[in-house]
Protein backbone atom coordinates (compact mmCIF):
# COMPACT_ATOMS: atom_id res chain seq x y z
CA UNK A 1 0.00 0.00 0.00
CA UNK A 2 1.36 3.39 -0.91
CA UNK A 3 1.97 6.04 1.87
CA UNK A 4 -0.07 9.10 1.14
CA UNK A 5 1.94 11.47 2.80
CA UNK A 6 1.23 14.18 0.80
CA UNK A 7 -2.49 13.61 1.75
CA UNK A 8 -1.72 12.88 5.30
CA UNK A 9 0.17 15.93 5.40
CA UNK A 10 -2.37 18.56 3.53
CA UNK A 11 -4.64 17.20 6.40
CA UNK A 12 -2.75 18.15 8.85
CA UNK A 13 -2.34 21.96 7.54
CA UNK A 14 -6.12 22.21 7.48
CA UNK A 15 -6.66 20.95 11.51
CA UNK A 16 -4.17 23.93 11.68
CA UNK A 17 -6.07 25.90 9.93
CA UNK A 18 -8.92 25.00 11.29
CA UNK A 19 -7.38 26.05 15.55
CA UNK A 20 -6.57 29.39 14.27
CA UNK A 21 -9.90 31.60 14.61
CA UNK A 22 -10.55 30.44 18.10
CA UNK A 23 -7.36 29.22 19.29
CA UNK A 24 -9.13 25.89 20.12
CA UNK A 25 -8.08 22.50 19.43
CA UNK A 26 -6.16 19.42 20.62
CA UNK A 27 -3.89 19.75 17.45
CA UNK A 28 -0.98 16.70 18.64
CA UNK A 29 -4.04 14.37 19.50
CA UNK A 30 -5.36 14.89 16.19
CA UNK A 31 -1.75 14.66 14.59
CA UNK A 32 -1.24 11.34 16.56
CA UNK A 33 -4.43 9.68 15.32
CA UNK A 34 -4.27 10.88 11.48
CA UNK A 35 -2.86 7.99 9.85
CA UNK A 36 -5.04 5.62 11.88
CA UNK A 37 -7.99 7.61 10.68
CA UNK A 38 -7.04 7.67 7.33
CA UNK A 39 -6.65 4.32 6.56
CA UNK A 40 -9.82 2.72 8.42
CA UNK A 41 -12.19 5.63 6.42
CA UNK A 42 -9.96 5.10 3.10
CA UNK A 43 -9.66 1.27 2.87
CA UNK A 44 -11.12 -1.02 5.71
CA UNK A 45 -14.28 0.59 6.93
CA UNK A 46 -16.28 0.73 3.83
CA UNK A 47 -18.37 3.89 5.38
CA UNK A 48 -19.48 6.45 2.38
CA UNK A 49 -21.62 9.36 2.47
CA UNK A 50 -24.44 6.83 0.49
CA UNK A 51 -24.30 4.23 2.78
CA UNK A 52 -24.22 5.64 6.09
CA UNK A 53 -27.49 4.97 7.17
CA UNK A 54 -27.79 1.52 6.57
CA UNK A 55 -26.04 -1.70 7.62
CA UNK A 56 -23.94 -2.55 4.91
CA UNK A 57 -20.97 -1.26 6.19
CA UNK A 58 -18.44 -1.13 9.32
CA UNK A 59 -18.46 1.07 12.59
CA UNK A 60 -16.46 3.28 14.01
CA UNK A 61 -16.38 5.05 17.33
CA UNK A 62 -13.31 7.60 18.12
CA UNK A 63 -13.79 7.47 22.01
CA UNK A 64 -10.71 9.61 22.79
CA UNK A 65 -12.79 12.49 21.37
CA UNK A 66 -10.50 15.16 21.94
CA UNK A 67 -9.09 14.40 19.05
CA UNK A 68 -12.09 15.17 17.05
CA UNK A 69 -10.19 17.36 14.67
CA UNK A 70 -8.74 14.21 13.13
CA UNK A 71 -11.92 12.67 12.66
CA UNK A 72 -13.21 16.29 11.49
CA UNK A 73 -10.85 16.47 8.81
CA UNK A 74 -10.99 13.17 7.09
CA UNK A 75 -15.21 13.44 7.80
CA UNK A 76 -14.69 16.27 5.27
CA UNK A 77 -11.86 14.83 2.75
CA UNK A 78 -14.68 12.13 2.44
CA UNK A 79 -17.62 14.39 1.89
CA UNK A 80 -19.33 13.91 4.97
CA UNK A 81 -19.73 17.62 5.23
CA UNK A 82 -17.90 21.11 3.37
CA UNK A 83 -14.33 21.55 3.70
CA UNK A 84 -15.41 25.07 4.24
CA UNK A 85 -17.74 24.08 7.32
CA UNK A 86 -13.49 23.21 9.12
CA UNK A 87 -12.93 26.73 9.48
CA UNK A 88 -15.70 27.17 11.78
CA UNK A 89 -14.22 24.76 14.22
CA UNK A 90 -14.91 25.73 17.81
CA UNK A 91 -16.88 28.54 17.02
CA UNK A 92 -20.71 29.39 18.94
CA UNK A 93 -23.20 27.97 16.12
CA UNK A 94 -20.98 25.79 14.20
CA UNK A 95 -21.51 21.94 13.95
CA UNK A 96 -17.97 21.02 14.72
CA UNK A 97 -17.00 21.68 18.66
CA UNK A 98 -14.08 20.39 20.55
CA UNK A 99 -15.57 16.71 21.07
CA UNK A 100 -17.65 15.02 18.17
CA UNK A 101 -21.27 15.22 18.52
CA UNK A 102 -23.80 12.75 16.76
CA UNK A 103 -26.61 14.84 16.47
CA UNK A 104 -24.58 17.59 14.40
CA UNK A 105 -22.32 16.01 12.25
CA UNK A 106 -22.79 13.26 9.39
CA UNK A 107 -20.35 10.34 9.89
CA UNK A 108 -19.71 10.13 13.66
CA UNK A 109 -21.19 7.26 15.34
CA UNK A 110 -21.67 8.65 18.52
CA UNK A 111 -20.89 11.49 20.75
CA UNK A 112 -18.09 10.99 22.74
CA UNK A 113 -15.61 12.88 25.08
CA UNK A 114 -15.28 11.62 28.59
CA UNK A 115 -13.01 9.17 28.79
CA UNK A 116 -13.45 5.58 28.87
CA UNK A 117 -17.23 5.57 27.63
CA UNK A 118 -16.47 5.43 23.91
CA UNK A 119 -15.04 1.97 24.37
CA UNK A 120 -17.99 0.17 25.80
CA UNK A 121 -20.41 1.74 23.49
CA UNK A 122 -18.42 0.13 21.02
CA UNK A 123 -18.95 -3.30 23.01
CA UNK A 124 -22.45 -2.88 23.39
CA UNK A 125 -22.70 -2.32 19.25
CA UNK A 126 -20.89 -5.42 18.85
CA UNK A 127 -23.08 -7.27 20.76
CA UNK A 128 -26.15 -5.71 19.53
CA UNK A 129 -24.86 -6.98 16.00
CA UNK A 130 -24.61 -10.15 16.84
CA UNK A 131 -27.90 -10.28 18.32
CA UNK A 132 -29.18 -9.22 14.96
CA UNK A 133 -27.12 -11.13 13.05
CA UNK A 134 -25.59 -8.02 10.80
CA UNK A 135 -22.01 -9.24 10.57
CA UNK A 136 -20.43 -6.37 10.03
CA UNK A 137 -17.40 -4.62 11.98
CA UNK A 138 -16.70 -2.72 14.79
CA UNK A 139 -13.56 -0.18 15.18
CA UNK A 140 -12.88 1.82 17.74
CA UNK A 141 -9.71 4.15 18.80
CA UNK A 142 -8.59 4.82 22.46
CA UNK A 143 -6.17 6.95 23.92
CA UNK A 144 -3.29 5.47 26.18
CA UNK A 145 -4.45 7.66 28.95
CA UNK A 146 -7.75 6.83 28.55
CA UNK A 147 -6.96 2.94 29.22
CA UNK A 148 -6.37 4.55 32.87
CA UNK A 149 -10.10 4.34 32.89
CA UNK A 150 -11.74 0.68 34.82
CA UNK A 151 -14.48 0.95 32.46
CA UNK A 152 -11.54 0.44 29.32
CA UNK A 153 -10.78 -3.18 31.03
CA UNK A 154 -14.30 -3.71 32.41
CA UNK A 155 -15.18 -3.69 29.15
CA UNK A 156 -12.29 -5.85 27.69
CA UNK A 157 -13.59 -8.42 30.33
CA UNK A 158 -16.91 -8.22 28.91
CA UNK A 159 -15.57 -8.63 25.31
CA UNK A 160 -13.51 -11.48 25.36
CA UNK A 161 -16.47 -13.20 27.66
CA UNK A 162 -19.00 -12.65 25.07
CA UNK A 163 -15.96 -13.66 22.33
CA UNK A 164 -16.66 -10.48 20.25
CA UNK A 165 -14.84 -10.95 17.13
CA UNK A 166 -16.87 -8.56 15.69
CA UNK A 167 -14.72 -5.69 17.22
CA UNK A 168 -11.36 -3.81 17.15
CA UNK A 169 -9.76 -1.56 19.39
CA UNK A 170 -7.17 0.34 18.26
CA UNK A 171 -4.80 1.60 21.07
CA UNK A 172 -2.99 4.95 20.58
CA UNK A 173 -0.15 4.35 22.15
CA UNK A 174 1.60 7.80 22.36
CA UNK A 175 2.71 7.60 25.65
CA UNK A 176 1.73 10.70 26.50
CA UNK A 177 0.67 9.89 29.65
CA UNK A 178 3.63 8.23 30.53
CA UNK A 179 4.83 10.63 33.87
CA UNK A 180 1.55 9.95 35.20
CA UNK A 181 1.01 6.64 34.93
CA UNK A 182 3.26 4.26 33.07
CA UNK A 183 1.08 1.30 31.01
CA UNK A 184 4.18 -0.87 30.40
CA UNK A 185 3.55 -3.82 27.88
CA UNK A 186 -0.46 -3.21 26.78
CA UNK A 187 -0.23 -6.18 24.16
CA UNK A 188 0.94 -8.16 27.15
CA UNK A 189 -2.15 -6.65 29.22
CA UNK A 190 -4.66 -7.45 26.16
CA UNK A 191 -3.69 -10.45 26.05
CA UNK A 192 -4.05 -11.51 29.50
CA UNK A 193 -8.42 -10.41 29.01
CA UNK A 194 -8.44 -12.52 26.44
CA UNK A 195 -7.75 -10.70 23.52
CA UNK A 196 -5.98 -11.38 20.27
CA UNK A 197 -3.34 -8.55 20.29
CA UNK A 198 -1.29 -6.75 17.37
CA UNK A 199 1.88 -4.47 17.60
CA UNK A 200 2.14 -2.06 14.54
CA UNK A 201 3.64 1.38 13.69
CA UNK A 202 0.98 3.72 14.16
CA UNK A 203 1.91 5.88 11.36
CA UNK A 204 2.72 3.22 8.97
CA UNK A 205 -0.02 3.15 6.52
CA UNK A 206 0.63 -0.91 5.51
CA UNK A 207 1.44 -1.89 8.56
CA UNK A 208 -2.87 -0.18 9.90
CA UNK A 209 -4.13 -1.47 6.82
CA UNK A 210 -2.58 -5.23 7.82
CA UNK A 211 -3.49 -5.11 11.21
CA UNK A 212 -6.82 -3.70 10.45
CA UNK A 213 -7.82 -6.49 8.18
CA UNK A 214 -7.19 -9.12 10.52
CA UNK A 215 -9.76 -10.99 12.26
CA UNK A 216 -10.05 -14.12 15.11
CA UNK A 217 -12.11 -16.79 15.34
CA UNK A 218 -12.91 -16.70 18.61
CA UNK A 219 -11.32 -13.58 20.45
CA UNK A 220 -11.76 -9.73 19.87
CA UNK A 221 -8.90 -7.82 18.17
CA UNK A 222 -6.43 -5.21 19.85
CA UNK A 223 -3.85 -2.94 17.54
CA UNK A 224 -1.82 -1.55 19.66
CA UNK A 225 -0.65 1.66 17.40
CA UNK A 226 2.99 3.06 18.20
CA UNK A 227 2.33 6.61 17.74
CA UNK A 228 3.88 9.94 18.59
CA UNK A 229 1.65 12.76 19.86
CA UNK A 230 1.94 15.80 17.43
CA UNK A 231 3.29 13.69 14.73
CA UNK A 232 4.98 15.68 11.57
CA UNK A 233 5.56 18.57 13.37
CA UNK A 234 8.87 18.70 15.69
CA UNK A 235 8.18 21.53 17.66
CA UNK A 236 4.92 19.27 18.95
CA UNK A 237 6.37 15.88 19.16
CA UNK A 238 6.31 14.59 22.13
CA UNK A 239 5.95 18.24 23.81
CA UNK A 240 3.47 18.21 26.50
CA UNK A 241 2.78 22.35 25.94
CA UNK A 242 0.72 21.19 23.16
CA UNK A 243 -1.74 19.09 24.83
CA UNK A 244 -4.44 22.31 23.76
CA UNK A 245 -2.19 25.00 22.30
CA UNK A 246 -2.93 27.07 19.15
CA UNK A 247 0.41 28.31 17.03
CA UNK A 248 1.55 31.53 17.37
CA UNK A 249 2.10 33.33 14.22
CA UNK A 250 5.76 32.68 14.10
CA UNK A 251 4.96 29.21 15.23
CA UNK A 252 2.21 28.76 12.22
CA UNK A 253 4.89 29.94 10.12
CA UNK A 254 7.24 27.10 11.00
CA UNK A 255 4.87 24.79 11.23
CA UNK A 256 3.41 25.63 7.61
CA UNK A 257 6.98 25.32 6.32
CA UNK A 258 7.49 21.79 7.71
CA UNK A 259 3.98 20.58 6.40
CA UNK A 260 4.68 22.13 2.81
Amino acid sequence: MEQNEVLVKRLKREIIDATIATGEGHIASAFSILDLLWVLYDKVLNITVENYNNDDRNHFILSKGHASLGLFAVLAEKKFFKKDELKNFAKYDSILGGHPDCNKVSGIETSTGSLGHGFPMAIGMALGMRIRKINKRIFVIVGDGECNEGAIWESALLASHHKLNNITCIVDYNHSTDRALNLGNLAEKFAAFGWHTINIDGHNHLEIYNAASCYHNEKPVAIIAETVKGYGVKMMENNPAWHHKSPTKEELKTILEELN
